[in-house]
């Protein structure tokens, strides 16, 4: 089909009017003419008439009724005139009438729905009381015609594409330009695509055709292709005129007039075509994403990733991010991260203001759905939708502060606060229940905990409770680093709560589940601004968050039937859940039963204690299907370790990850992480992250853009060593692994006996034990926040001890002895009998009130 082949003489195309010569009206008005004669135009009345859109034009469905928009009229100064009505008409390419033409499509010509389009013929004189103009019926006639508009001018002429219905629009798969070149029609109907039709020739396009397998970088333009399809599957693309496409998400990409999309920020966002006066969903388009993102302090030597910042003082970092084609990436909206984000915050800008001494490890995150997102149905798709993290950056804050702890008692309804700048410690104050779980909020406002009938909510400032909650009961697990959730677990109804911290609550509704390896699926859900907001099946046994607060990793287990609420009596699953912020619930599961879970720093992935000690990356495992269509695996198993934990933890430099367990006489096992690179990653993969002359120290964890396909050992070649140390105490059951902050030291709290609390050094593998004296076991503690002090829960003298970091001695002098009564039921305490401070949570604080 040969279009616009007289285009440009259409655009000047009239029909005939009179032009009627007049001098000064009766009234004495004179006419002002465009020539400055007395004959000609005259100024304001009508002299050009514009139909938009001028070339592209409008594309109808056969039968389907449309619209022309309303002209614009101007005088020979191009000032805008008035018109009260337009007369319309349809013409050929020629400029000629016929009745053939009105059975490809109709206008009326004038009245009230003056302009109104049939891609047919509309009703005239049908009689029977049926007005004209009223019906489009349909010819099966196609092809294409120009509508004119006439009021003392005549308009351009706008095309009118008739053609079959329109089922399907897909992107992509741009028609070869030597199969273009072949004719000056469209190519063979079967290949034809939009690049190819002569109507996309008309408007000046020079940027190459988007393929739609491949993602452009940011700043780079390329014109969007489509392929037009009837109900039949025909292709009909250079019947339907020019395909109008928008992005849905702009901030990813912009589509001008032409198709032409430039690429803005790292993601996919799906691409509606515009056609037959309708939107649909065509296909989507792809800025690409990182594959690595450097973070740097300013001035230093390439390599150099840690810095020693007083207190108080700012410190900005770097971060540059470069995509697959080498382009370096700008305006980011990064998440920067703190491992201790109320002793060394960092601000959204990536500068680092620490408020009290210790140590903290920065990470920048380009994390859905604020950088690199995409549609659920395209996570992995040419990367986007994924997670990309920077290196660590170690900052440490030297000097010392003052502490708060709280001194609790799961067989106690007696909490202690102790503010060490207060030479007298305060009073026990007594609790509703005796708590099973106590966990503190960063900034150290609220205390949460823990009962079989309720939540209570503590506020350290006043020392006070605040608040109970008898809609949620359970074991309070973990607390995000913003402090705007929680997460409990309730054995006795199996469900695992996700809860708002804000004071009001709310109930769900309905509940679904997911079943299988990294499925996903949606809890329980509710609207109000605090309280459960979302649920799913199961009983937890440790959680932990994400230091950017959007993912938290849950292990499960099975509670004992005859004791249900007894954290000690829950057994391992192999089933964890992982809830994120984007992407919702996903239940995966393991090769193996896992009782505690650690995050890496940065936060790529999860390690889980067990009998195997097994990581899993964040880095979902895709595949791409044949039409562009994928399945994901999320939280792949990445590495498989023989070593056996109960509990485990990551230190926050990233390069351990230590776990203890009480089997077998009881063992400390380091799995040490290499700064050299593994080995070369899949050449076929061009997403791997391989960054381009990455400077030492920066290679684990692995930096950059997800692999398309998660390797069960992709964490394996990262690992240096595994080292196992005998733990050299009695222990029943571990109770915790705590690092200090600067990843140093690493403590380990159990039940049992030898009075005696391993503190293990990573660098030197060595394990000390630090005497208690007049302690039977560590059963809690918690470290103070300049990682100077240990503040040590004990059985057997019931008291806490308070073990210094440098030396690794114990102070008895500066023992405390809470004195917690022996929880006997809601209505009696047994004053006599006190119980092991098992409870334990600190807060700093400067050195003087």
């Amino acid at each position: 089909m040969r279009r616009f082949v007289t285009l440009a003489v259409l655009l000047f195309f009239t029909i005939p009017f009179g032009i009627s010569i007049s001098g000064c009206g009766k009234g004495g008005t004179k006419q002002v003419f465009c020539n400055s004669s007395d004959t000609g135009p005259v100024v304001g009345q009508v002299d050009t008439i514009t139909l938009t859109p001028r070339i592209y034009g409008i594309s109808l469905n056969q039968g389907q009724i449309g619209q022309v928009a309303t002209p614009t009229a101007a005088d020979c100064n191009g000032t805008p005139v008035t018109v009260s009505a337009y007369t319309y008409g349809i013409f050929d390419a020629n400029g000629h009438q016929s009745n053939d033409l009105l059975q490809i499509a109709d206008v009326v010509p004038s009245g009230t729905n003056a302009g109104k389009l049939c891609a047919g013929n509309w009703n005239r004189n049908t009689g029977g009381g049926i007005p004209d103009y009223t019906t489009c019926n349909v010819t099966g006639k196609t092809g294409t015609v120009y509508v004119v508009a006439s009021a003392g001018a005549t308009s351009n002429p706008l095309p009118i594409f008739v053609h079959p219905k329109v089922a399907s629009v897909t992107l992509g798969n741009p028609t070869p330009s030597n199969a273009c070149a072949a004719t000056d029609d469209a190519v063979d109907a079967a290949g034809q695509s939009s690049n190819c039709c002569q109507l996309s020739k008309q408007a000046t396009v020079t940027a190459p055709p988007y393929d739609g397998v491949s993602c452009v970088s940011q700043g780079q333009s390329q014109q969007i292709v489509g392929r037009a399809f009837d109900t039949n599957g025909n292709n009909i693309t250079c019947q339907v005129g020019h395909l109008s496409f928008a992005a849905q998400t702009t901030t990813i990409a912009s589509v001008d007039e032409n198709g032409v999309a430039t690429a803005q920020q790292p993601g996919s966002t799906i691409v509606s075509a515009d056609l037959t006066q309708a939107g649909s969903s065509a296909g989507f388009f792809s800025t690409c994403p990182p594959v690595s993102i450097s973070l740097t302090v300013p001035g230093t030597q390439p390599g150099i990733t840690s810095a020693v910042v007083n207190q108080n003082n700012p410190q900005p970092l770097t971060a540059v991010a470069i995509d697959k084609n080498g382009t370096t990436l700008t305006g980011l909206s990064l998440n920067f991260v703190s491992t201790t984000p109320i002793t060394v915050p960092v601000a959204s800008t990536g500068i680092v203001t620490p408020v009290f001494p210790g140590a903290a490890a920065i990470t920048a995150i380009c994390q859905p759905p604020t950088c690199n997102q995409s549609p659920n149905n395209q996570i992995g798709l040419l990367a986007n939708g994924k997670p990309v993290a920077s290196n660590p950056v170690n900052i440490t804050t030297p000097g010392s502060n003052s502490s708060q702890i709280w001194v609790g008692s799961t067989q106690s309804r007696y909490i202690l606060p102790v503010d060490f700048t207060n030479p007298t410690f305060g009073t026990p104050v007594r609790l509703p229940f005796a708590p099973n779980s106590m966990v503190m909020s960063n900034d150290g406002a609220s205390i949460y905990m823990g009962t079989e009938t309720e939540l209570m909510v503590f506020t350290a400032t006043t020392n006070s409770l605040s608040r109970e909650d008898a809609s949620v009961a359970g074991q309070v697990l973990a607390v995000s680093p913003d402090g705007g959730t929680l997460v409990i677990s309730d054995p006795r109804k199996q469900l695992v709560y996700l809860y708002s911290t804000a004071t009001s609550s709310g109930t769900g509704t309905s509940s679904s589940t997911g079943t299988g390896t990294g499925t996903t699926g949606t809890g329980t859900t509710t609207t109000a601004s605090g309280g459960v907001t979302t649920t799913f099946g199961g009983v937890a046994t440790h959680a932990e968050f994400t230091q950017d607060n959007q993912t938290v990793y849950i292990t499960l287990g099975t509670p004992d039937p005859n004791d249900p609420t007894n954290p000690q009596k829950i057994a391992p699953t192999n089933q964890m859940l992982v809830h994120s912020t984007f992407n919702g619930w996903s239940q995966v599961a393991l090769p193996n039963p896992a009782s505690d879970v650690a995050i890496t720093v940065p936060a790529i992935g999860a390690y889980l204690a067990g009998s195997k000690t097994t990581g899993r990356s964040y880095c979902a495992s895709t595949t791409v299907n044949p039409d562009q269509s994928v399945t994901n695996n999320f939280y792949p198993l990445a590495d498989t370790q023989n070593a056996v934990t109960d509990r485990i933890v990551a230190t926050d430099d990233g390069l351990h990850v230590i776990g203890a367990t009480a089997s077998s006489g009881g063992s400390i096992t380091d799995i040490t992480f290499n700064k050299a690179l593994p080995p070369s990653p899949p050449s076929n993969d061009p997403y791997y992250p391989q960054p381009q002359n990455p400077p030492a120290g920066l290679q684990w964890p692995p930096q950059g853009g997800c692999p398309t396909i998660v390797a069960s050992d992709y964490f394996s070649p990262f690992v240096s060593a595994l080292n196992s140390h005998p733990l050299g105490v009695t222990a029943d059951t571990i109770t915790g692994v705590l690092p200090t902050t600067n990843s140093s030291l690493a403590f380990i709290t159990y039940t049992g006996s030898s009075g005696v609390l391993p503190a293990y050094a990573p660098a030197t593998g060595t394990v000390t034990p630090v005497q208690l004296t007049g302690a039977t076991a560590p059963v809690a503690a918690a470290i103070s926040s300049d990682d100077l002090t240990v503040f040590v829960g004990t059985s057997g003298d019931n008291k806490v001890h308070l073990v210094n970091t440098k030396t690794l001695t114990d102070t008895p002098s500066q023992s405390i002895t809470p004195n917690l009564p022996q929880y006997i039921d809601v209505n009696t305490d047994n004053p006599s009998t006190v119980v092991p401070p098992n409870l334990i949570v600190q807060h700093p604080r400067k050195a003087t009130s």
